[in-house]
């Protein structure tokens, strides 16, 4: 009997500890993503590409980068993840082991995308652009293509076509 009574107790407060711990990971609309950190131009074009984000991506709402920063976004969860002023890709740098002289790649509404299949989905960056801009789409919104279209705008209007 006593036992019985022990693991009642342990049960009811494991309960609610439970329950505070579901609905704050449930109700999370934060998640980690590595800034990278442009300087001079390029920093101010991002952080105008920031301003010009849209609210929703393919539906999904956006939500809040940790750390926060003018250069990442995130948007629904799993997250598409938005990083400004990456480098440039290793598929484009000649030399490097992944460089590749004719990439996977495709023009969305006046804006040219570099597609790299990742092992959840795909990478994205903007090409022939002053600035590199990374977005990656999980598997879960399949085709993740469909993104693109609502980021174009916001990318033509603040980062300037370039080399």
């Amino acid at each position: 009997m006593l036992g019985r009574v022990i693991w009642t107790r342990r049960r009811y407060l494991a309960l609610p500890l439970l329950t505070v711990l579901f609905t704050t990971v449930s109700c999370s609309s934060s998640e980690e993503l590595a800034a990278p950190s442009p300087t001079g131009e390029a920093a101010r074009h991002c952080r105008a590409l920031q301003k010009a984000l849209p609210r929703s991506v393919d539906g999904l709402k956006r939500g809040t980068a940790e750390p926060v920063s003018d250069f990442t976004a995130i948007w629904g969860d799993p997250a598409v993840k938005l990083r400004c002023g990456v480098p440039k890709p290793d598929v484009l740098r000649y030399g490097n082991e992944h460089y590749n002289p004719n990439p996977e790649a495709a023009e969305v509404n006046g804006v040219q995308w570099l597609f790299e299949k990742q092992d959840d989905g795909y990478r994205f960056t903007t090409v022939l652009r002053k600035v590199y801009v990374e977005v990656t789409v999980p598997h879960d919104y399949a085709p993740e293509v469909d993104v693109l279209p609502d980021l174009a705008g916001a990318v033509t209007r603040t980062v300037p076509k370039g080399v």
